[in-house]
């Protein structure tokens, strides 16, 4: 099994690149191919920004000028960008959820964080556990920091891009509030599908994780409704696309059976050595 999933892994990372350079591709041209002009100076409004929107706007074009899809399209894009930061996050989150019963152990046999000696011996074992689980434990943070700014910038670009919102999507203007709340609720749902995913592979629940599971998505809720229906579009198909990809990669049902079937081998192999034991005695 082990074999198995070491093989398993590099395939993963390689898909996910050459689905990133793709996208890249696909972006940087239709930036390039759009005809019109943004407004903006200086690196991050007039370089960053606006290849940002000039790249939503070139992808409009290819739809018949309708931003509604542009956007859907261009998020989808961007998703695929940062997809190879995501598998790497993701990858470094489910190794620390595994160590986290271990690290509780630790907790508990060095209660008394005022003690120095006991401090010094927790961070001993702490750092041995790390180092045999392959555990960086600022690893996950490395890719958040990298997307931010790309994401940061794709909500700029929308909100600063005013013919994103002069456009009308079904039933709403993007440049006005959705007045049926349909695009906040549907971001609120996919935020807290995607967040529940997340929690069901957890070996064990926590208060954090529990509090911010039904506490995000009440926070994307009432975001989505104080912005134009443009970002909330993008919330909406952003956090769609988050649930299919942690549905994907870190599917809490096969992780559960994986670790199910791991907890079984060692009990397997613990009597087995005690009937050996046994059998010595005899």
């Amino acid at each position: 099994m082990q074999t198995a999933e070491k093989t398993t892994k590099p395939v993963r990372y390689v898909k996910s690149v050459s689905t990133s350079l793709l996208a890249l591709i696909i972006m940087v041209i239709a930036g390039v191919m759009f005809t019109g002009k943004t407004s903006g100076t200086g690196l991050w409004h007039g370089v960053i920004i606006g290849n940002f929107a000039r790249s939503i706007l070139g992808v409009s074009e290819w739809l018949n000028n309708n931003y509604g899809f542009g956007i859907i399209v261009f998020t989808f894009l961007i998703r695929l960008l940062i997809l190879p930061l995501m598998v790497y996050q993701t990858e470094s989150m489910k190794k620390m959820q595994e160590i986290q019963p271990a690290i509780k152990r630790l907790q508990e046999k060095y209660p008394n964080r005022r003690d120095t000696t006991q401090v010094q011996a927790m961070q001993a074992e702490t750092s041995a556990l790390y180092k045999e689980a392959g555990v960086n434990p600022f690893a996950s943070f490395l890719p958040l920091l990298i997307q931010m700014p790309v994401l940061i910038a794709l909500y700029q670009s929308i909100i600063n891009t005013k013919v994103l919102q002069s456009g009308s999507f079904f039933w709403v203007q993007l440049g006005q509030h959705d007045q049926f709340f349909i695009l906040p609720i549907l971001a609120a749902l996919f935020t807290f599908a995607s967040s529940y995913l997340v929690m069901l592979g957890q070996p064990e629940k926590n208060t954090m994780s529990t509090t911010m599971t039904y506490a995000m998505p009440v926070m994307i809720f009432f975001f989505a409704i104080s912005v134009p229906s443009a970002l909330s579009l993008y919330w909406v198909v952003s956090n769609a696309f988050q649930v299919a990809q942690t549905w994907t990669i870190q599917n809490p049902f096969k992780i559960r059976r994986e670790r199910q079937a791991k907890k079984a081998a060692q009990k397997a192999r613990e009597r087995a050595i005690q009937k050996a034991k046994r059998s010595k005695k005899r």
